[in-house]
């Protein structure tokens, strides 16, 4: 079979993370605990489950987990300063986790997420540091991916929205592009959002009327306030928002029914997306295997694209 849509003829097999908190504002049963093995990052992730933080707390929750190595170690002021709020809203922040103050809570980060063993980038130019920054990423959506219950969810809702809608603007349209062209191998109606304003209002109005119960939406930095305002129309409309986010914290958190973070490198002049970019495609799978005539669909694609000569190897 042909890879050029990515699937093997055997079994799919999905894999997620479901950190939605709608309600919340904030992230929600990352379901990985201190003993499972996984990274800093995602320990740190479970922390600050199910807190109802403000937005300010979320920009400290968020530096806080870009730094997982880092945190058990700064001072209020460093981390203050790393996330750009002041100390008080440090030592804020740690009374709204149940903690006395942020030397209690840095004391339990110490005990319960101890530093990893770092690589010597000492010799690293800046893009290899870029590089590397993307692989720590890779490792963090690793660690998330550990229950897969929220992506099978996520497949279930994108498979069963005829037609299904993705959104994806500005830095986000290569993610919902490639996602769409995919998808469209296997879902019958896949719709590409990648217009703002009240063109996107319209879609996505278009897309309920014929009879789409769910939309997936890609949403990196910076947040277009269109998106944002977008996913609070769909919900509206009816739809259950699925979304791939650089953070648990991001603007579109509270917009959306089901959260999956993937990180984005900061060490170029603009962002890299490798793992949101590999997250669609593990919902790619997600969706195929609760598509039941998928494979029929890619062995029919195969076979015509054998007889029209699609591909040159």
């Amino acid at each position: 079979m042909s890879t050029e849509h990515g699937v093997s003829g055997g079994q799919m097999t999905p894999v997620g993370e479901d950190v939605a908190g709608a309600s919340a504002g904030v992230a929600a049963g990352s379901g990985v605990s201190p003993a499972s093995g996984a990274s800093t990052a995602a320990r740190l992730q479970a922390l600050f489950e199910g807190h109802r933080l403000t937005p300010t707390q979320r920009r400290i929750a968020h530096c806080m987990v870009r730094r997982a190595a880092d945190a058990p170690f700064l001072s209020s002021v460093e981390l203050a300063e790393l996330a750009g709020v002041s100390q008080p809203s440090v030592t804020r922040f740690a009374v709204a986790l149940g903690f006395d103050g942020y030397p209690a809570l840095r004391k339990h980060l110490r005990d319960v997420a101890p530093a990893e063993p770092a690589a010597d980038e000492g010799s690293y130019n800046e893009y290899q540091q870029a590089v590397q920054s993307e692989i720590d990423n890779l490792r963090h959506l690793a660690a998330l991916l550990a229950d897969p219950a929220p992506v099978v969810r996520a497949g279930r809702l994108l498979a069963d929205s005829r037609p299904l809608p993705v959104l994806g603007l500005r830095a986000a349209s290569a993610q919902a592009r490639g996602f769409s062209y995919f998808a469209r191998k296997v879902h019958p109606d896949v719709r590409l959002l990648d217009e703002g304003g009240t063109m996107l209002d319209d879609r996505v109005d278009a897309a309920k009327r014929a009879g789409a119960t769910a939309l997936l939406c890609f949403a990196l930095p910076r947040h277009p306030r269109e998106v944002v305002e977008g996913l609070e129309y769909a919900r509206e409309a009816g739809l259950t928002v699925v979304t791939v986010a650089d953070s648990a914290f991001a603007p579109v958190a509270r917009h959306s029914d089901l959260l999956l973070p993937a990180a984005v490198g900061t060490g170029l002049a603009f962002d890299t997306a490798c793992a949101p970019m590999l997250l669609g495609r593990v919902l790619l799978e997600a969706m195929c295997d609760a598509l039941p005539d998928a494979q029929a669909r890619l062995e029919e694609f195969d076979a015509k694209a054998a007889e029209r000569g699609l591909f040159v190897e």
